[in-house]
């Protein structure tokens, strides 16, 4: 579903105009050419723009942009030595042969975690070059949801040829013993991070990790230590207890950064990606206000400075401004709610627009009943069969999960009880993005041409909660 462009011309009534914007010559809106017979430089063919974007060295950036995103990996990460110390005092051990315990490290996104492990692994990496003696093997649980996978994963990260890698169509317990076989060929205390951890857990059940962590009593020559990432503080509360007794983990919990913190962080990476003297004050601190107040997430931090960057060089500025920032926090709110409703069952997407419908005309709470005898006429009207009403009492649990809305338990007396659903989104932002889907779109408002989704945190005007 693409976004909508803003009209030519059109600027955000509370964003402050950026500076006199400087358009290199042969460039896109330079000034247009004589009359011709062929198209003129500049004339928005795609050949043109990319031959230019080729041609033209950025003002803003010293080189690569990777620096700004979360997958870079710096050689100094402010405000976590404590955290690398723990890490390192742990699996730092393996470095002389000893096994590792096993450890959990728990934390809020963007709190650093998986940054943290990154470097404590180089470091041990370049230490055990010589001997090696120990082997890292780090799997994102995120995009695996079978204990199959993870011991597929596992086995052909240590195949040394086409020949040894596992196919997909084995039995499970033959999986097993290859991915064994696997290992004690490489003879070293392995150390494997599970990124998620908990998300595994919850697709595929405790079982794969009670196989992990009993795998050193059928080695041979190779040892395991368990190194796991969670988000969720609780994950362990869910497992079996013989798993428990297994792991028999170490704990290291990551708290959230400040907005202090987070300032120290971009002015690091800042100095490291862009040229001097293009970040204007403002930049770094407005950038860090808007991640503080979402849990010092990190990793939304670097997004709005690139971002910021990358939408100063748009408007061919040789600064990056504040006003920047307020752009790039607008377009990374539209993003994550286009993908969210982008991503949502067809059902659900008529019940969320069956909700926004009715928090609209309200401006309160809306009932669980209110909810399913709109969805059910606006699926009526879309040709769709209406769902049960456990059905749609599912999706009301997962529009919360995906905080989306919010449903509390509310008394009705003798009515009996039932849930309250309060919008947590933008209503502004989400109907119109809503109603481009093309499932919504037959019921949709009309929206005059050019209309464009504007999100804009810093609109005192704004209509709709936040």
């Amino acid at each position: 579903m693409p976004l909508r462009p803003a009209p030519r011309g059109a600027q955000n009534p509370s964003v402050a105009p950026v500076g006199d914007r400087v358009t290199p010559a042969g460039s896109l809106g330079g000034t247009a050419s004589p009359p011709t017979t062929t198209p003129p430089v500049g004339s928005g063919s795609t050949a043109e723009f990319l031959d230019a974007l080729l041609q033209e060295k950025s003002v803003l950036f010293r080189g690569s942009r990777e620096i700004l995103r979360d997958s870079y990996v710096p050689s100094r990460l402010p405000h976590r030595e404590e955290e690398i110390r723990k890490v390192s005092e742990v699996v730092g051990p393996a470095l002389r042969g000893d096994l590792p315990s096993n450890l959990l490290v728990y934390g809020k996104i963007g709190t650093g975690k998986t940054a943290v492990v990154a470097q404590v692994r180089q470091d041990i990496q370049r230490r055990a070059e010589q001997s090696k003696n120990v082997a890292f093997v780090t799997v994102n649980c995120g995009n695996i949801d079978t204990a199959y996978g993870l011991l597929q994963t596992i086995a052909n990260s240590f195949a040394r040829s086409e020949a040894d890698r596992i196919p997909t169509g084995w039995s499970l317990d033959r999986v097993q013993a290859a991915m064994r076989r696997l290992m004690d060929d490489r003879a070293a205390t392995i150390i494997l991070v599970l990124d998620e951890i908990d998300r595994l857990v919850a697709r595929s059940g405790a079982s794969v990790l009670y196989t992990l962590s009993q795998l050193n009593t059928e080695l041979e020559t190779a040892r395991l230590a368990i190194l796991g990432i969670s988000n969720d503080l609780k994950f362990t509360n869910s497992l079996d207890a013989r798993v428990r007794s297994r792991l028999n983990e170490e704990k290291i919990v990551f708290h959230p950064y400040n907005a202090t913190q987070l300032q120290d962080i971009l002015r690091d990476r800042a100095k490291l990606a862009f040229k001097d003297d293009v970040v204007d004050p403002g930049v770094v601190e407005r950038c860090a206000a808007y991640a503080s107040l979402e849990n010092g997430d990190a990793r939304r931090a670097l997004a709005l400075l690139r971002l910021a960057a990358e939408m100063a060089e748009r408007d061919h500025a040789k600064r990056i401004t504040p006003d920047h920032v307020v752009k790039a926090k607008n377009r990374l709110e539209q993003d994550i709610i286009l993908e969210c409703c982008r991503t949502l069952p067809p059902h659900c997407k008529v019940l969320l627009y069956a909700i926004l419908q009715l928090f609209e005309r309200r401006r309160n709470g809306v009932l669980t009943g209110e909810v399913y005898d709109s969805y059910r006429r606006l699926a009526e009207r879309l040709g769709l069969q209406p769902l049960h009403s456990r059905s749609i009492s599912n999706y009301v649990s997962e529009l919360e999960t995906l905080g989306l809305i919010r449903a509390t338990i509310v008394s009705r007396g003798r009515g009996g009880r039932t849930r309250e659903i309060i919008v947590d989104v933008p209503i502004s932002e989400t109907v119109p993005a809503l109603e481009e889907d093309p499932l919504i779109a037959p019921i949709g408002r009309p929206r005059s041409r050019g209309q464009t989704l504007l999100t804009n945190f810093d609109n005192p005007n704004r209509t709709g909660p936040l």
